[in-house]
């Protein structure tokens, strides 16, 4: 077996510990501290349906704004560029300035042009400060640090609390929806989304092609 190459470190701000970038020949993955995997360059299935799922109820609106939380390794990125229209304007906000220079570097193969898009803008830095912002957004898709139950930074779950849920309505607009990517289903967060005034389902998604590939789950919450 190909054994793992490790190509860079990052420490992510705020305490969260550090990031790894392997490859094992055309194959990338992130991993946080102790070897647990973040993300694989070969299970993307479910990071194309969070845009593709939080596309589909925003068909035909004009001038769409998209926050998408977390960079990753574009596939999330990849498939809203697919799904909305080309007057849509799509921020990616991404805490770790390395992971942006591993899309640009290492990973450039899978990220593709799209870093270089027009409609797309990066900030490196908090996502919860878009969410707070004086932007009022059509969509935001959150896929940091596996969801409700985070792995490498306590600051993160401010994201998913009632009050970062309630932050979250307020930055969308009526009819605005909130896609949430998880690695395991929480049924306290389903409360949550629901408690914060949102109509919302809890989908399973696989990550890859194949029946034993792992399944996750997304959250697709609407504002009335």
């Amino acid at each position: 077996m190909i054994p793992w190459l490790h190509l860079a470190t990052a420490t992510m701000p705020g305490g969260g510990g550090s990031l790894r970038l392997m490859r094992r020949g055309q194959e990338f993955s992130i991993m946080a501290e102790g070897g647990v995997e973040l993300m694989n360059s070969r299970l993307s299935g479910s990071e194309q349906a969070l845009a593709e799922l939080a596309a589909a109820p925003l068909a035909g609106r004009a001038a769409q704004r998209v926050l998408i939380g977390g960079l990753g390794m574009g596939f999330t990125l990849r498939a809203a560029l697919a799904a909305w229209p080309a007057d849509a304007r799509i921020v990616v906000g991404e805490l770790v300035p390395e992971v942006v220079d591993w899309a640009r570097g290492p990973m450039a193969a899978i990220h593709g042009e799209s870093l270089d898009e027009p409609r797309v803008r990066i900030a490196v830095g908090d996502v919860r400060e878009q969410i707070s912002g004086s932007a009022a957004w059509d969509a935001i898709l959150l896929d940091v640090d596996n969801g409700p139950e985070g792995l490498t930074r306590r600051a993160n779950d401010s994201l998913y609390d009632t009050q970062g849920l309630a932050a979250a309505h307020r930055a969308l607009r009526p009819g605005g929806v909130l896609a949430v990517w998880s690695s395991a289903p929480h049924a306290p967060f389903s409360k949550r989304v629901r408690a914060a005034g949102f109509a919302v389902e809890e989908l399973k998604v696989r990550a890859g092609p194949g029946r034993r590939k792992a399944s996750h789950v997304i959250w697709l919450a609407v504002k009335p």
